[in-house]
């Protein structure tokens, strides 16, 4: 763990990034996508893995018994990630050998490689209500040395609040995919809330979106398969292969809960958040729910 010196935001076309993001920065402009590609598009800690396996386990199930030895990030690479001690999230995508290709990204809206437009892929976007995000990304930062010092609780909240976050501002980051959404058919835009409350209901969403209709055999073992225990217990799909996060400190799979904020906020950290969301959500038609 040591050898790990953790990265500074830095202002990169005026959102918040660290070099690790924005060092292959042509590369993942002008990645080529193609038609079947699916695009997994998040603010980070809002249910990335979980849609990937969900995706993964849809298209390839256990019929390819070579992909359960790889780990999530190999099958759903993370396009713009790029670590000195593995491949580029664009050279592991541009390897993928499967048909349809199932990658992640970040990236808010406007920083998406033309070509996804272009070629119309499917993109599914996952939001997580801005509490619960919260915690779990400062959670996250804790035991990722390859994400910026999270500083104490109430500091990584003032910062969050601030949008002086990777990736930039939670509220530009859902608002504006939301927005883009709106003009474009082939964005499906998902709620952690709603798939911790009835996954099965948001997978029969998710199947009719992509055209696909798999069998009730198929759609039980998918949802067994991606419960959060299971995940969180599977070594391929709980990150604990990657160098840079220290489990000791957390795990990367912590509680997957609805309303663990709570256990975080004071009563007037909470009142001072409330002002500033309605400030920041007032021209938005997003509605978020903060408890099931």
């Amino acid at each position: 763990m040591e050898s790990f010196t953790r990265p500074e935001l830095i202002d990169f076309q005026g959102v918040s990034m660290t070099d690790t993001f924005i060092n292959d920065w042509e590369n993942i402009q002008n990645f080529k996508a193609r038609p079947d590609d699916i695009l997994i598009a998040t603010y980070p800690k809002a249910g990335t893995t979980w849609v990937s396996y969900i995706l993964d386990l849809l298209y390839f199930g256990k019929k390819n018994p070579e992909r359960e030895t790889l780990s999530i990030y190999e099958r759903v690479p993370f396009l713009e990630m790029n670590f000195s001690f593995m491949d580029s999230g664009v050279q592991l995508a541009e390897n993928l050998t499967t048909s349809p290709r199932l990658i992640k990204t970040h990236l808010p809206v406007h920083f998406v490689p033309k070509s996804f437009w272009e070629q119309k892929c499917k993109v599914v976007y996952v939001a997580r209500n801005a509490k619960d995000l919260a915690v779990s990304f400062y959670h996250f930062h804790r035991m990722n040395k390859g994400l910026p010092e999270p500083g104490d609780w109430s500091s990584f909240l003032q910062n969050y609040t601030d949008g002086k976050m990777l990736f930039g501002s939670w509220y530009d980051h859902v608002n504006g995919w939301w927005e883009k959404k709106q003009t474009c058919p082939n964005i499906h835009y998902m709620f952690y809330e709603d798939l911790a409350e009835d996954v099965g209901l948001e997978f029969d969403k998710l199947c009719s979106f992509l055209s696909v209709s798999p069998s009730i055999e198929k759609k039980k073992e998918i949802l067994e398969g991606t419960r959060f225990d299971k995940m969180k217990n599977n070594s391929m799909i709980n990150h604990s292969v990657v160098p840079v996060m220290d489990f000791k400190i957390s795990h990367f799979m912590r509680k997957g809960k609805v309303g663990d904020w709570k256990t975080h906020f004071t009563v007037a950290q909470n009142e001072v958040f409330d002002e500033h969301y309605k400030t920041k959500m007032k021209d938005s038609t997003l509605k978020f729910r903060t408890e099931i």
